[in-house]
């Protein structure tokens, strides 16, 4: 049968026809879209990422505001950073045994059901700090008031979680994402107690613990609105094996406990070494340092094992040593903690990453939860050791303690093999 024939009646018009039959252009295939080779692009290219993005980072900045808002308002009411000290310990210890089980109700009931009225706890904790130190009360209700803030969620442990439920069948924008979120805590931790500083120095000493309650509120509300990005709860989070007790965990979270020592003892230290109004700018190039080296790392297609990252970190931290015992410049200490501080975001995405493999399925919170508990705790103790050190031994030796804490992470994570083959296209060996 001639074409023609078979192309007529499709057409309604017969071969013989006068009329000639229209010709078709064949529509071409769409052209496939190009893979965006900015990987943080291609993160935030999923609906309703940049939306908890913004709340995720407006409920961030207080985190680096609080501590140095509380300090300065009570140590300026009371005449005594003795107290201010013991305050925020306070604090900061009913924190670490709160935020497991606030994290813990997350899984369990839903992030936006749990972190909304968690959040305006602690605020209110936060205002009611402000009133005993402006009304002078006794200073029994300041370690009450601060105590209450130990409901607040942990924003970061979120935030993680969101991404991790987004990119399940994709590790290497699970890694992006904890780089980012990395970058985000340094770059929170920087910029935090610079902007309490001024508004308690610039306007009065309760405005840095005031604004840091209204941020943290508003973030919390934006960040909770976007219910498309949430995992879903799981109403058994509570009943089946703690993330505590996941293989490799408890080994996992002292590395982690070494490595917050690390940051809590570089902090003090440095304070004391400068002594002076460039301290606060010095400090922040550790976390400048981290910050951007995290942001190149989530940017990386193979990422390295965890025990690599300690030992980059664990020789990177002797810098500052050096510097501080053999010439004791200023400059170039200041040199040195920004390069050391470019070794500490790698280990910290991948020790994170580790954690959320760990952790059982459904309780992603209560597991993010307990390793930032880890890093707190390690900074307490890192601060406590560094300021021990600092009044022993001077300013310049007391470096030796960061390298030292780090030197134990290296060991820790060596001696405990927290090996993990890798999966998908970012190898993610992690011992």
């Amino acid at each position: 049968m001639p074409q023609s024939t078979l192309r007529g009646p499709l057409l309604g018009l017969h071969s013989d026809s006068p009329f000639p039959a229209p010709r078709y252009k064949e529509a071409s295939p769409p052209a496939p879209r190009r893979a965006s080779r900015n990987a943080y692009v291609r993160l935030f290219g999923e609906p309703g990422t940049r939306a908890f993005t913004l709340g995720n980072l407006i409920a961030r900045l207080p985190m680096g505001m609080f501590t140095v808002s509380a300090v300065i308002m009570i140590a300026g009411s009371r005449g005594s950073y003795a107290l201010a000290g013991a305050v925020t310990a306070t604090g900061l210890a009913a924190t670490a045994l709160v935020a497991p089980f606030t994290a813990r109700l997350v899984d369990r009931h839903g992030q936006a059901r749990v972190a909304v009225p968690a959040a305006l706890i602690a605020v209110l904790g936060s205002l009611a700090l402000v009133l005993c130190v402006r009304h002078d009360a006794p200073a029994w209700t300041l370690f009450a008031a601060y105590a209450a803030t130990a409901t607040t969620p942990n924003i970061g442990g979120m935030s993680r979680a969101r991404w991790a439920h987004l990119y399940r069948d994709d590790p290497a924008a699970v890694h992006t994402a904890n780089a980012f979120e990395q970058a985000a805590d340094e770059l929170c931790f920087m910029t935090g107690p610079v902007l309490a500083a001024f508004l308690c120095a610039a306007l009065f000493p309760e405005a840095g613990t005031v604004t840091g309650a209204v941020l943290l509120l508003a973030g919390i509300l934006i960040f909770a609105t976007q219910r498309a990005t949430e995992p879903p709860a799981s109403p058994r989070a509570g009943t089946g094996r703690t993330p505590l007790r996941a293989p490799g965990m408890p080994s996992l979270l002292a590395v982690l406990l070494a490595t917050g020592a690390v940051f809590g003892s570089l902090e003090v230290v440095t304070l004391a070494f400068v002594d002076g109004p460039a301290a606060g700018a010095v400090v922040a190039l550790q976390a400048a340092g981290s910050c951007a080296a995290g942001l190149l790392y989530g940017r990386a297609r193979r990422t390295a094992r965890l025990w690599p990252c300690l030992a980059a970190m664990a020789a990177l931290m002797s810098l500052p040593l050096l510097a501080a015992t053999l010439t004791g410049a200023l400059p170039l200490v200041a040199a040195a903690l920004l390069v050391a501080g470019m070794a500490t975001a790698p280990a910290m995405v991948t020790g994170m990453t580790l954690i959320q493999r760990r952790t059982p399925r459904g309780r992603l919170n209560e597991g993010m939860t307990l390793a930032v508990t880890a890093l707190m705790g390690g900074a307490a103790a890192g601060s406590a050791t560094g300021g021990w050190a600092v009044e022993s031994a001077g300013a310049a030796l007391a470096y030796l303690v960061p390298a030292a804490a780090a030197a134990l992470a290296l060991v820790l994570a060596t001696a405990t093999a927290t090996a993990e083959p890798a999966r998908g296209t970012t190898k993610a060996r992690l011992s």
